[in-house]
């Protein structure tokens, strides 16, 4: 995964994170997007993430791995 300083995070627009309100989860990459899904998984598990939550970042997730959408 490509290194992703507090300085190229600051700079990345609203569009590329998981949740833009929060500016949490941030994909710029696959790597991060891949990473995003992992991480928001772990979230849900313990609590922290509500469904729909998780549900939008894997929806962004899933647009960059170029993965289809789930039925």
């Amino acid at each position: 995964m490509a290194k992703l300083t507090a300085a190229k995070r600051n700079k990345l627009p609203k569009s590329d994170f998981g949740l833009p309100g929060r500016e949490a989860y941030p994909m710029p990459d696959k790597s991060h997007a891949a990473n995003a899904k992992a991480r928001a998984t772990q979230m849900e598990k313990k609590g922290k993430l509500s469904p729909s939550a998780k549900a939008k970042i894997d929806a962004k997730a899933n647009k960059i791995l170029g993965k289809p959408k789930k039925k």
